[in-house]
């Protein structure tokens, strides 16, 4: 249990003696700078928290200054909450706050794994927490009211939280069956075919895959979990946020992506695919640099703009370098005929010319020793999938399955 206890003391009282109503143990982390007096123990002090960001308490205080008080207890929680982890020493985490409270909160929750459970009731719950979200599964609750003293819609509201968390440690997770490995994979609308069939043959196989949606969180949640450890092998298919990411498109999981694998080492393929779009949201929100561009709405709310020949250019490098970057295995497959529906003959960005300089640029600015593939087939085409999906499986060392 981790927040400001000083300025929040009737608030935690409540809600340390509602967890323990329910027979937890609870660890209790203290996030604010002045004198606490609360009716639980407090395990881990201000002090401990503020020296863990590399700043005394005392020094805190001193600058007045409520902008480095978050920032630093923020960071300092992080850490403490990290070694926690490290040690095995929590099993869920919870906190609750205004607007700074929530900020330590969750900048806290980010040195937590997926999969253990972490609560944060707060104020600001309803506004776009996104950035301090990021890609952890931290459950957000309202706390309608604010985090001020009891009253008859607080006390329902930590006591849910409470109860909440408490549930989520405590629920049975199902067993899961045998599996050879698992496989990250990412995907769009615009290459679920191709995604489908390669789950279907890497399932027959016996592996287990995730799919990631690549919008931005899903690129970044599937690089975050191949840092983690999380995957013996990546299919990175729709490599689209790249994209995004040149043309301040909606869907940029920002600098790194495409470099987690390679860092890792872990056997990937990669394709790609949907380099020929940038998302924007509905038509109005395009910038005005790139109003006169091809344009097509893919939906009311999702506007696709077409690369031009110099962005493809600059996207081959920029992949051939960050797949340049491994450590392990890695592999590019090119298909000759379309990287998304819409570029595939008849499509609304069918481009061969300016697919073409997309390729070649990848070609050029890859290692010598990396493999590439040019197929001439749609990336939705199943013949592109079981290739991706029977090279993967060549650098995972599987042997080949004899067809019937």
């Amino acid at each position: 249990m981790l927040g400001c206890f000083d300025s929040k003391t009737e608030d935690f009282n409540y809600l340390h003696s509602c967890l323990t109503s329910l027979g937890v143990k609870v660890l209790s982390l203290n996030t604010g700078v002045f004198e606490a007096h609360t009716s639980f123990p407090i395990d881990i002090s201000a002090e401990e928290t503020a020296q863990q960001a590399g700043i005394s308490l005392v020094d805190l205080r001193s600058k007045n200054d409520r902008g480095l008080v978050v920032e630093k207890m923020g960071e300092g929680s992080f850490q403490i909450i990290a070694q926690l982890i490290a040690a095995h020493k929590i099993d869920a985490a919870i906190g609750m706050g205004g607007g700074g409270g929530t900020y330590i909160a969750l900048s806290a929750m980010q040195s937590i794994p997926i999969g253990i459970p972490k609560v944060c009731l707060s104020t600001v719950a309803t506004k776009d927490l996104s950035r301090q979200v990021g890609t952890k599964d931290i459950v957000l609750v309202p706390s309608i009211v604010d985090v001020a003293g009891l009253n008859k819609i607080s006390s329902i509201l930590i006591a849910q939280a409470a109860g909440a968390v408490v549930g989520m440690m405590n629920a049975p997770s199902v067993q899961d069956t045998a599996v050879k490995g698992t496989i990250a994979i990412s995907m769009f609308g615009n290459t679920t075919a191709c995604v489908q069939e390669c789950t279907r043959l890497l399932k027959e196989e016996g592996y287990e895959v995730l799919a990631f949606h690549a919008v931005g969180s899903g690129g970044k949640a599937m690089e975050n979990l191949i840092h983690e450890g999380f995957f013996d092998g990546v299919l990175d298919l729709t490599t689209t946020e790249l994209a995004d990411d040149l043309c301040d498109g909606i869907c940029s999981a920002g600098p790194d992506r495409l470099t987690a694998a390679a860092h890792m080492g872990i056997p990937q393929v990669v394709a790609p695919g949907c380099l020929d779009m940038v998302n924007y949201g509905h038509l109005d929100t395009v910038p005005k640099r790139f109003q006169s561009r091809q344009l097509y709405s893919w939906a009311p709310d999702v506007t696709l703009m077409r690369t031009n020949e110099a962005e493809n250019r600059t996207l081959g490098n920029s992949l051939a370098n960050k797949v340049n970057a491994s450590k392990g295995k890695a592999r590019l497959l090119i298909p000759l005929q379309g990287i998304s529906i819409v570029s595939s003959k008849g499509g609304v960005f069918h481009a061969p010319e300016t697919d073409r300089i997309l390729f070649e640029s990848i070609k050029s600015s890859l290692r010598p020793d990396i493999p590439v593939e040019e197929l001439d087939v749609e990336i939705n085409d199943p013949v592109f999938a079981k290739r991706a999906v029977d090279r993967l499986l060549e650098m995972l060392d599987v042997p080949k399955r004899q067809e019937t």
